[in-house]
């Protein structure tokens, strides 16, 4: 009876020990991948301008996210994926491309539930451009295989992952194989480093860009009352006026709630606000369409 004790004693701590070890292999493994991230920020800042904010410090990193939080932790809920169907036309790609904004788009069969793969806008760019109507358009050509992870997995696991294939977005599948979320490699560095700012996002400084007459890009913090001087429309009437200070504060008024990431958001007046980024606890983003 002693020596099973002692036996299944030494088999238990050998697997802690296992499991410690492998928790540190993979940790080193995401760590090696931020260091050869901020250090090509570094090498690049000395002969170009980066985006303010991302010079993180290394000894700020949070790694403790990597083993702590889950991929349904940052995951973007199902209902926020934006994605195509298999038999897509060109035109209708090049709009979901353009409005959303976004450089990878997951391809169905039928339902989100059943994902044959991605779709990279540079594929599409390279071999259609956006003008490519004289080609027979054909999706499946170009779809790459994507990823597929559950929702328990640790982020330093999907971020390992993601590094050794090469991948940048992942679909995340429930117990019964049905869509859950997506996750982009972005989402995961984030939870390390802090919020990254991406070709698309608009410098800290800038409140607002015209992207066309009538088409503002405008950060949710932006003053209403300033922005209503910029577009010469009055947004919020009299009884709003003590309790709205902010863009995304009267787009919250407006439905009573943070809207999901791509709603859109109709004004009284005509005018159109369309939710460029948001969490489930704020607005940050929203494209603004005038009357």
């Amino acid at each position: 009876m002693g020596d099973n004790k002692e036996g299944s004693s030494t088999a238990a701590h050998s697997a802690r020990a296992s499991q410690t070890n492998n928790h540190h292999e993979q940790t080193s493994r995401v760590m090696e991948l931020l260091y050869k991230i901020f250090r090509r920020v570094r090498v690049f800042s000395k002969t170009a301008a980066v985006t303010p904010g991302l010079e993180v410090p290394l000894s700020n990193l949070d790694v403790r996210n990597l083993s702590l939080k889950h991929v349904e932790d940052v995951a973007i809920p199902r209902a926020e994926i934006v994605s195509i169907p298999v038999d897509v036309s060109l035109n209708e790609v090049v709009k979901v491309f353009r409005d959303s904004g976004l450089t990878r788009l997951p391809v169905f069969k039928d339902t989100l539930d059943n994902p044959v793969g991605l779709l990279h806008l540079k594929d599409l760019s390279l071999k259609y451009g956006f003008n490519g109507a004289s080609k027979e358009f054909n999706i499946k050509a170009m779809v790459r295989p994507v990823l597929f992870v559950p929702p328990s997995m640790t982020i330093g696991v999907l971020l390992s992952k993601m590094q050794a294939e090469r991948k940048h977005l992942a679909l995340v599948i429930d117990e019964y194989g049905g869509v859950d979320g997506l996750v982009t490699i972005e989402d995961l560095i984030e939870q390390v480093v802090g919020e990254i700012e991406d070709e698309h996002d608009i410098e800290e400084v800038e409140l607002w860009k015209l992207e066309k007459p009538g088409h503002y890009v405008v950060q949710a913090r932006a003053p209403l009352e300033e922005f209503e001087e910029e577009i010469g429309l009055r947004l919020s009437d009299d009884e709003m006026d003590d309790e709205i200070d902010t863009l995304g504060g009267l787009v919250f008024v407006l439905i009573g709630r943070v809207p999901a990431r791509y709603e859109i958001v109709k004004h009284p007046s005509g005018a159109e606000f369309i939710i460029l980024d948001a969490d489930p606890r704020r607005i940050k983003r929203i494209r603004v369409i005038m009357p």
